[in-house]
């Protein structure tokens, strides 16, 4: 079958893209080195009650024992048998890093990708963010502004599906919301107190990806409203949540151009010597390792950050000695991803006789106020905090208490005061030395070199920990909190990046080919028909998370392509 487009991945960015094209009217091939899955999947669980989890909930002895998911189990809250279905053993898909600095590569290889696991918080960059390497000389200049961005935001918001709240904070820009989650007692009460306090430090309602109230084309894929079940990692079966399996792919699907092929490995793109331009993709057969080749005028690489890189280096040719697109050497370089390291918690009095009912899918945001701060600073950039207090907690399981009856179990079920925490997410400056390579001897299983990371945070990010810790007591004081308690990541502890899952990175946007490996509308600059929109496409990483930014500039790119196919441009 001949195709207009070649889409490489599944996932936020590449569902995306698929979806774009096709109703542009273009012929869509997206290649999944994942299995396939279907919408709502028999490997969601989001149906099982706690008792019909496997081990009721408790991962088996046998992984440690064969050294299995350690990744997985270092970032905690997913490494549960419910949702391991969906993450990626990396000992079955190996990586490599540095032993004394350790990257985390979270991935998800089906239908979908790891939009079936994301946290699901979206926030538009603001104007600062994307001035921001011009302004402090660190990293390339981003080739487009918040102003070329934003009309995309509104067109991926509308789609998606977002709730939030209209908050009128220029670091935070508002968008196309449906009804925001109602916060619980203890975020409205630290959020009005900060009004007066601290009005310059503005802490808003989170917004998140969950329909709160679904529109018509909502309803027309079959999603339904958020029952607040706070299962989503699970698979979501009413589709209440925005992922590519729900929403972007059936939409791609029902223009009829549509064409999946999953358990399909991606070794390289292939460039036609005469012409420069990408002639097609090679593949190799997760499962059987058949080799086959798919062409066409236009190819998308949404693999994520990481492994569109890896791609990319990979794509080696007379051309292309060092990788495809790598006359820059920027290829690989400027890798980032959020970090914490810095956070409080504190009692929020006066609302005791007050309860939350449900499990709404969001909490609070501060965004960066950096440029609010009346401290002399010692670092650039900045970070912003989220958390929040969703539910009171209570005095206990009696399970790890003496006693048992009516008395044990009226004991166990005393509310404890409202507790409001949160954490620092800080941005990562974009450094040249922060670097995706591939291992010079190391082969996976079908003999695709390895990815090599080696990214760490410096000193400057280590500074922001310092001030957000100073800073997050000082607004926990000005919330009138009580009995509160701060935390930081010593000096000496390495901090991994790769642990918010949000890597960046790896084949940066920029005006000058000398510096850059995109232009301003995600073409590699030597290779026009190559589109890259995923993470890797980053010049910063902002400090709010960026999934909503990666769909917004990837349906920018899918339009453009569009209009220059018509053109008979590509």
């Amino acid at each position: 079958m001949d195709f207009d487009a070649i889409v490489v991945g599944s996932g936020m960015t590449g569902g995306i893209a698929a979806k774009e094209l096709c109703e542009r009217g273009l012929k869509v091939l997206v290649i999944e080195r994942g299995r396939h899955l279907d919408h709502p999947s028999p490997e969601y669980t989001d149906d099982q009650n706690p008792w019909e989890i496997e081990n009721r909930g408790l991962v088996s002895e046998i992984y440690d024992e064969q050294g299995r998911y350690r990744m997985l189990k270092a970032k905690g809250w997913t490494y549960r048998p419910e949702v391991m279905q969906f993450f990626v053993d990396e000992k079955e898909h190996p990586y490599s890093f540095p032993p004394e600095r350790p990257f985390m590569w979270t991935r998800g290889y089906h239908l979908g990708g790891r939009s079936l696991t994301w946290s699901r918080q979206v926030y538009r960059w603001s104007a600062r963010d994307f001035e921001a390497n011009a302004r402090d000389g660190y990293g390339v200049d981003w080739p487009i502004r918040y102003d070329d961005l934003a009309p995309w935001y509104d067109h991926v918001e509308n789609f998606v599906g977002i709730a939030g709240n209209r908050d009128g904070v220029d670091s935070l820009p508002d968008g196309d919301f449906l009804p925001p989650w109602e916060l619980s007692a203890a975020e409205r009460k630290v959020i009005e107190t900060l009004r007066e306090t601290m009005p310059d430090w503005p802490m808003v309602g989170g917004r998140c990806a969950n329909l709160s109230e679904p529109r018509d084309h909502h309803s027309a894929l079959g999603r339904g409203r958020c029952q607040a079940r706070d299962l989503c990692m699970r698979g979501c079966s009413y589709g209440a949540y925005f992922s590519s399996l729900s929403a972007s792919l059936p939409a791609a699907r029902r223009t009829g151009l549509l064409t999946v092929e999953s358990d399909q490995v991606v070794h390289s793109v292939e460039v036609d010597p005469a012409t420069g331009r990408a002639s097609g993709v090679n593949v190799i057969g997760a499962g059987d390792k058949s080799t086959r080749r798919f062409e066409a005028p236009i190819i998308f690489l949404c693999a994520s950050a990481v492994a569109s890189t890896q791609i990319m280096l990979n794509s080696v040719s007379e051309r292309h000695p060092r990788g495809l697109g790598n006359q820059s050497d920027a290829l690989g370089r400027y890798v980032m991803d959020h970090f914490s390291g810095a956070g409080a918690s504190g009692h929020v009095p006066g609302i005791d006789e007050l309860y939350a009912y449900g499990r709404k899918p969001n909490g609070i945001l501060m965004p960066n106020y950096m440029h609010r701060h009346d401290e002399d600073l010692d670092f650039v950039r900045g970070y912003c905090f989220q958390g929040g207090a969703r539910e009171r907690g209570t005095t206990g399981s009696s399970g790890n208490r003496r006693g048992i009856g009516r008395e044990a179990k009226e004991r166990d079920r005393q509310t404890l005061p409202w507790r409001f925490g949160f954490f620092m997410s800080g941005e990562t400056l974009p450094y040249k030395e922060n670097r995706i390579t591939l291992h010079p001897t190391e082969k996976d299983k079908w003999g695709i070199p390895v990815v090599h990371v080696d990214a760490q945070v410096r000193e400057n990010e280590r500074r922001m920990i310092v001030q957000a810790e100073k800073d997050a007591r000082r607004i926990l004081e000005a919330a009138g909190c009580t009995d509160i308690d701060t935390w930081r990541v010593p000096e000496d502890e390495h901090i991994m990046l790769g642990g918010k899952t949000h890597e960046m990175g790896g084949a940066p946007m920029g005006r000058d080919p000398g510096t850059s490996v995109l232009n301003g509308w995600n073409q590699v600059h030597s290779v026009p028909n190559l589109f890259v929109t995923d993470g890797a496409c980053m010049a910063s990483c902002g400090s709010v998370n960026p999934s909503l930014t990666y769909m917004a500039i990837t349906a920018r790119a899918a339009h453009h392509a569009a209009d220059l196919r018509s053109e008979g441009r590509l």
